[in-house]
């Protein structure tokens, strides 16, 4: 059994043995507190289909609460918007916001376990930096984790992942996810 006290996530002591010290020697950093580290991952799923059924918010909410390990919060709609049917405070999707242990647990989750069951996967965009540092990615299927049991599912939702990290650059960001063997195509 697992000591809740002394456990550390598998990529959380990667970085801190291996990660930092290759970072701090690449880029010539003066100072530890400069090294780039993981902030947090958000995940969130829209569902579209929301404004004629309100009972996949909920389905997307249980979903995303057995990948995260976390609850997952509804979101709502800020304003009513005629041409979509949305009337404000109308149920639209969830989202979660992971930090600290379960944040390396989920990323190490997504890229040993479920982006190799992604079909047709010749690995992710190496383009989809903010300029500040963050990455963002999309998944079409949330079917790909091993949390969901897909002979339940009724319906595909497609998830936004979201890794915020303290790096100044993409260039930094970047040399940060590869070193956590984030599999780049570019």
């Amino acid at each position: 059994m697992l000591d809740a006290a002394t456990y550390t996530p598998r990529l959380k002591a990667l970085y801190k043995d291996a990660i930092r010290p290759a970072l701090k020697e690449e880029f010539g950093y003066k100072n530890d507190m400069m090294i780039p580290r993981l902030e947090k991952i958000v995940l969130n799923i829209g569902v579209g289909d929301a404004v004629k059924d309100t009972k996949k918010v909920k389905a997307a909410q249980e979903a995303l609460t057995l990948i995260a390990g976390q609850n997952a919060v509804i979101t709502r709609a800020k304003k009513s918007i005629a041409g979509f049917r949305v009337r404000e405070d109308m149920p639209l999707g969830t989202k979660v916001t992971l930090r600290g242990d379960r944040m390396y647990e989920f990323l190490d989750r997504l890229i040993t376990i479920a982006m190799p069951r992604i079909r047709d996967f010749r690995g992710i965009s190496g383009k989809s930096f903010d300029g500040r540092g963050n990455y963002a990615m999309g998944l079409k299927e949330h079917i790909v984790f091993p949390e969901i049991d897909f002979d339940k599912v009724v319906d595909m939702l497609g998830m936004d992942i979201v890794i915020a990290t303290t790096a100044k650059t993409d260039a930094e960001a970047k040399a940060l996810l590869k070193a956590f063997n984030m599999p780049f195509n570019s």
